[in-house]
């Protein structure tokens, strides 16, 4: 079996409830522990997560436990990178033992390929300023100048109040299956070109398992709602949203 979950934003609110989303985090990944061959993470996994070469944040360190004991007893875990999460180095890799993938992948997972993408630069050309965003962040010049020319507790600070800022200019009445249309285009001409048994994305905070002759994605839901929406390949193929809750 193979597990999925994404935008569970470790760090992000109040302490209290950073503290209560990690807790149900670290549960699911027990559970499907016990259950998975592969864990997949597909963004967004941090709120916030910097990693100079000798500093990452505090935090979230229950998790990173889990993930270290899950990859120790032989599950596979793989972490793709999100807008929230895409400055990470070798950290996790050494710490923790996961796989880090900074594009989308057509992997081949339990003889099913699936296209697996966080989803937050897909189908963006026509904003200008999500194009302009996107080229800056991921920029490894900017990375550099930014890491070696900002204290870490700077760092840190600002990259949580940039997250802050970014979910609240989105209120609860914007999420609605038109955020994942675009990811829906996307792999819809993806399929076109390629063989793909299923995609899944994450990043629009909005579950969704939708399919049509030919295509079948997968929307994995964001970590602040409850339960928390989660995906499942089982030993048959079949890929199913579920819903996790403690």
């Amino acid at each position: 079996m193979v597990w999925f979950a994404s935008d569970i934003h470790l760090g992000s609110g109040d302490a209290k409830t950073a503290r209560a989303t990690e807790r149900r985090f670290v549960a699911w990944l027990d559970r499907a522990g016990r259950e998975a061959r592969t864990v997949v993470l597909a963004g967004d996994v941090f709120d916030f997560w910097f990693e100079y070469r000798r500093v990452v944040p505090k935090g979230a360190v229950r998790a990173l436990g889990k993930l270290a004991e899950l990859t120790d007893r032989g599950v596979r875990v793989l972490f793709f990178t999100g807008n929230h999460d895409m400055w990470v180095g070798d950290y996790l890799t050494r710490e923790c033992g996961v796989e880090i993938l900074t594009e989308p992948a057509l992997l081949e997972l339990e003889g099913q390929r699936i296209f697996v993408a966080h989803g937050d630069n897909m189908n963006i050309r026509g904003d200008r300023k999500l194009v302009l965003l996107n080229r800056l962040f991921r920029s490894r010049l900017l990375r550099r100048l930014f890491a070696w020319g900002v204290h870490p507790d700077l760092a840190v600070k600002f990259g949580r109040w940039w997250s802050g800022r970014s979910r609240k200019s989105h209120p609860e009445s914007s999420f609605t299956e038109a955020l994942t249309e675009p990811l829906i285009a996307y792999a819809r001409a993806y399929a076109a070109r390629h063989r793909v048994d299923h995609f899944v994305f994450g990043h629009m905070h909005f579950a969704r398992d939708y399919r049509e002759e030919g295509l079948h994605t997968i929307h994995l839901g964001g970590w602040e709602r409850h339960p928390a929406a989660y995906a499942v390949l089982d030993d048959t193929g079949a890929l199913t949203l579920r819903e996790f809750d403690e």
